[in-house]
């Protein structure tokens, strides 16, 4: 797996300055489940910026759109990017797979904008931390699968992505802040029927076909039960011969792992590096049927 520099060591980003910061509003579009609310964040731009999808963590029964504005608006300003951070359903009251259906639907709904928006269908961005990081990875899949609209880069922070644990790290070795009891209850919720449990649509570590996903950026922490099952995604993913960089930053744990400056100035410089390779590349389509 690739190792970056050391993550104490300062960013310098291509852009000369900061750019300001963008224009923030909110809206709903329809979702299986029911409406589903967006905050979209639109940096000044005279050309087609790159479009990130961001899916918050919360381990699918919690977490909000300003649980993840912090990296939203880091994103939009630094990459520079559109960012359309998505409320997706959430369990007990709506299982699996409720929020991978939203999060497919949301992703349709801005590749099938993107122009509208700003951003461009070609350069399609999704990440996510937590269950978002699960739901970023499960729509790389569906999205190669359905071959309605095209995902250039994958961005995992901290990614749920086992619901089996049979890849959990020990809580109390790792000095952790999650532990196995957490984690059991939120994919109890998510996923009430242990059959789901094996679907490579909740749990993409199950998933037999890498070849042909976006490219990765895997972030993970030191002390995090959850980090050798990211980690083994990686390395899953470079066997299927998918570009991956996976990073674990030494020192924090997984609800820290967010809020650590370096981890996003990191997914900026992959972003801004691999984005160059996709500026002419052509979306799928960009009139999905919602």
């Amino acid at each position: 797996m690739n190792a970056l520099p050391s993550p104490d060591r300062t960013m310098h980003h291509p852009e000369a300055a900061p750019r300001a910061a963008p224009r923030v509003r909110n809206l709903d579009i329809a979702g299986l489940s029911g409406r589903i609310p967006l905050r979209i964040y639109q940096p000044g731009a005279d050309a087609l910026l790159p479009l990130v999808l961001y899916f918050h963590g919360g381990g699918f029964v919690g977490g909000s759109l300003d649980d993840a504005d912090g990296a939203a608006r880091h994103l939009a300003r630094h990459v520079p990017a559109v960012v359309v951070s998505v409320a997706y359903a959430l369990a007990p009251t709506h299982p699996f797979p409720a929020a991978t259906e939203d999060a497919y639907a949301a992703a349709a709904w801005a590749a099938a904008h993107a122009e509208t928006l700003g951003a461009s269908a070609g350069r399609i961005v999704v990440a996510g931390d937590d269950a978002g990081g699960n739901l970023a990875a499960t729509l790389a899949l569906i999205a190669r699968d359905r071959q309605e609209f095209r995902i250039a880069i994958q961005v995992l922070i901290g990614p749920m992505l086992d619901p089996s644990m049979t890849r959990l790290g020990d809580a109390a070795r790792l000095q952790a802040d999650l532990g196995a009891d957490v984690c059991a209850s939120r994919y109890r919720s998510y996923l009430p029927k242990l059959s789901q449990r094996l679907h490579p649509y909740a749990a993409p570590l199950e998933s037999c076909r890498q070849a042909g996903l976006p490219a990765a950026y895997i972030a993970t922490a030191e002390h995090d039960v959850l980090r050798n099952e990211a980690e083994c995604y990686g390395a899953a993913l470079i066997a299927g011969g998918v570009h991956t960089q996976v990073e674990r930053f030494p020192g924090i744990n997984h609800s820290a792992l967010l809020g650590h400056p370096p981890v996003l100035d990191n997914v900026v410089r992959f972003l801004q590096c691999r984005l160059a390779a996709h500026r002419f590349t052509p979306p799928f389509s960009t009139s999905p049927t919602l």
